[in-house]
């Protein structure tokens, strides 16, 4: 389909007029894939909430963790929707450092810079049999995962992850304009085959300090004034993304607790006062 008439979801082209939400992050962790519109952008946002420099990386470093802790346990598949840029660390370079066998993973997102990105980076340090990098919505599930299984990389008769680290408070609207993340989630959650897992990472203001929920107030404006609408959920409705899904230990945590000792010996060490400063609410569920 190629109309927007036939589809809810066309692809986008590259807005150089506005900030992306994923180059934006691109420039936080300290990335080159990003424009002057993006960095102008980022540093307006740092000019008031300095801290989501070090949030942001704290979110990327969970993704590390993540991995390694999956792989542990037997994951040699990962399934990363809305993988931006791949900075401070591949997805599929992570899970190759610490798994006894070859790991394959599907790079996926709607933002065209990223997923070209991703396919220059996998061409020079990847391998065409076990990584891909492609364009897909997460408001259409069916297409997307349809489109995973023509990579021919993943196999749904082993263990496999999808990974949602800080996409879904991006918010998703539907062809009436409603938010579709939750329903696509629960969606994600009836595709994986069981014994799959499901890690999330979200921001949210509930729970943290009342200064840094101050500067989410402001940073909501900023984003949603650039074309870049976002939401900030409750940890209930974080944790409601999971389904009846057992969640792994320690639960829905911030960032910064969640398994700590998955860090790697370079880490970049990491200062909140409190561990809600990080401000991003995350956890691994495995379906039954």
């Amino acid at each position: 389909m190629s109309s927007s008439d036939e589809d809810p979801y066309p692809p986008q082209g590259v807005d150089l007029d506005h900030p992306s939400i994923a180059r934006v992050y691109d420039y936080l962790l300290g990335g080159n894939t990003n424009w002057a519109i993006d960095r102008q952008f980022g540093d307006r946002v740092l000019e008031r909430f300095p801290l989501l420099r070090q949030i942001a990386r704290a979110n990327r470093l969970l993704l590390h963790r993540v991995v390694r802790h999956l792989v542990r346990r037997g994951v040699r598949q990962f399934i990363d929707v809305g993988s931006g840029v791949p900075t401070m660390g591949h997805t599929h370079t992570t899970a190759d450092a610490v798994s006894p066998e070859p790991t394959a993973v599907v790079y996926i997102d709607n933002e065209p810079v990223a997923v070209a990105h991703s396919e220059v980076l996998l061409e020079q340090h990847g391998d065409p049999r076990r990584h891909r990098a492609i364009f897909g919505d997460l408001r259409d599930p069916e297409r997307l995962w349809e489109s995973v299984l023509d990579t021919g990389v993943i196999d749904l008769d082993q263990p496999v992850a999808l990974l949602m680290i800080a996409v879904l408070h991006v918010r998703q609207p539907g062809p009436d304009g409603t938010d579709v993340g939750p329903a696509a989630v629960a969606r994600y959650r009836d595709l994986l085959p069981r014994g799959g897992y499901l890690a999330i990472s979200h921001v949210t203001d509930d729970g943290v300090p009342d200064h840094i929920k101050n500067h989410l107030t402001e940073l909501k404006d900023m984003y949603d004034k650039s074309g870049n609408p976002v939401i900030w959920r409750s940890r209930t409705d974080v944790e409601a993304l999971f389904g009846d899904f057992e969640r792994l230990d320690p639960g829905t945590t911030w960032t910064a607790e969640w398994h700590p000792e998955e860090s790697a010996h370079d880490d970049e060490p990491l200062s909140f006062a409190k561990p809600s400063e990080s401000v991003i609410l995350a956890g691994v569920a495995r379906k039954p």
